[in-house]
């Protein structure tokens, strides 16, 4: 009963089938190869317009390097107070901003509002010293809560953020679980709703060790090679990182590992509903977060499931954990089995 992280899970067999694949022979370095080409050209495709690509090895290096591209003297970076960025990267963006703060804004279920990003923005002026000034806005995409932004919401961020003419950055670690909830294209939830740069996560939906950032202007990603560099993060054999994304996208194995992951958390929360317990924000995409009573959530990790306790924030009353209750996070993946999930929930079920 492996819910700890979708980071937990191996690579998936198109992956790996892809790297043994291009593992012999020759072939130049630090991108210049013609798999990496290739790769980059299937983004194109994707994407439906000429991008520029950038592997990284972390998604905690794609997010700061992507904000560091629009970093500014006494920038300020526009997120969620609870998102990864702002919680979980040891400050690493406002390192690689050279010291850019990062401006939380509340949400419930781990998003922003436009509004509230205008009434945050409006605090630094243009023109005012002493207060510096705008630089970017990020979303998550899935956010931390497992909820995620309508093409609609996006939209509405971008506005927001272009009215003080800010790149729009989204942290796509979740990118593909998000895309086949929504059911819409990738372009249509990036850059047609107003996204500038990406984060494009491959590692917690299969891959090895996959990361990228994609810039939908490649005016904008000038500057960037020097910021990878100076960070650490050009691979010499970029080959390795091609091949797995060419794994990756070979046959829609990407989209077909993160259905398969929504699928097996859809199924858990209405395992979990029907045995008495709830969940404390809308399950769409591979994260849930059950409330159950603190007895049967040990009674869980004595079996051996490997589950977390979680912050239960923005909760209404009706929804928040009592005295006797916790909250805690599970994590499904492409390797989650129904066997896995039958076993959760029925020493769930055991406790009731």
């Amino acid at each position: 009963m492996i819910f700890a992280s979708d980071n937990w899970a191996g690579a998936a067999p198109a992956v790996m089938s892809a790297l043994a694949r291009h593992s012999s022979g020759f072939a130049p370095g630090y991108g210049a190869d013609p798999l990496t080409a290739s790769v980059n050209q299937s983004f194109n495709d994707i994407f439906e317009r000429e991008v520029a690509v950038y592997f990284v090895a972390t998604g905690t290096a794609a997010n700061a390097l992507a904000l560091a591209t629009f970093g500014r003297p006494g920038g300020a970076v526009f997120c969620h107070r609870d998102s990864h960025i702002n919680i979980d990267e040891c400050n690493c963006p406002e390192f690689m901003t050279s010291g850019n703060k990062l401006v939380g804004l509340p949400g419930g279920g781990c998003k922003i509002a436009p509004d509230d990003l205008t009434a945050a923005m409006s605090r630094f002026q243009d023109g005012v010293v002493m207060h510096g000034q705008v630089a970017s806005v990020s979303i998550s995409q899935a956010t931390e809560s497992g909820t995620v932004y309508t093409v609609g919401e996006i939209g509405a961020i971008a506005e927001a953020a272009r009215s003080r003419s800010l790149p729009l950055h989204m942290d796509g670690a979740r990118f593909t679980n998000a895309l086949v909830t929504l059911g819409c294209t990738p372009a249509e939830m990036t850059w047609k709703a107003g996204v500038d740069v990406l984060s494009f996560g491959g590692t917690k939906n299969g891959c090895w060790c996959a990361e990228a950032v994609v810039f939908f202007d490649p005016e904008q990603a000038r500057e960037f090679e020097y910021f990878r560099k100076r960070a650490g993060h050009l691979f010499s054999k970029s080959r390795f990182v091609a091949a797995q994304f060419e794994g990756y996208f070979e046959n829609d194995s990407w989209l077909d590992t993160a259905r398969h992951a929504n699928a097996m958390a859809l199924k858990l929360a209405e395992g979990i509903r029907a045995i008495g317990g709830r969940t404390a924000w809308a399950v769409e995409a591979n994260e849930l977060f059950p409330i159950v009573k603190r007895t049967q959530f040990e009674t869980l990790r004595d079996a051996g499931a490997k589950i977390y306790e979680w912050p239960a924030k923005d909760l209404s009353d009706n929804v928040a954990p009592a005295a006797d209750e916790v909250c805690f996070r599970m994590v499904t993946s492409f390797a989650t089995t129904d066997e896995d999930v039958k076993t959760f929930l029925e020493t769930l079920a055991g406790t009731v």
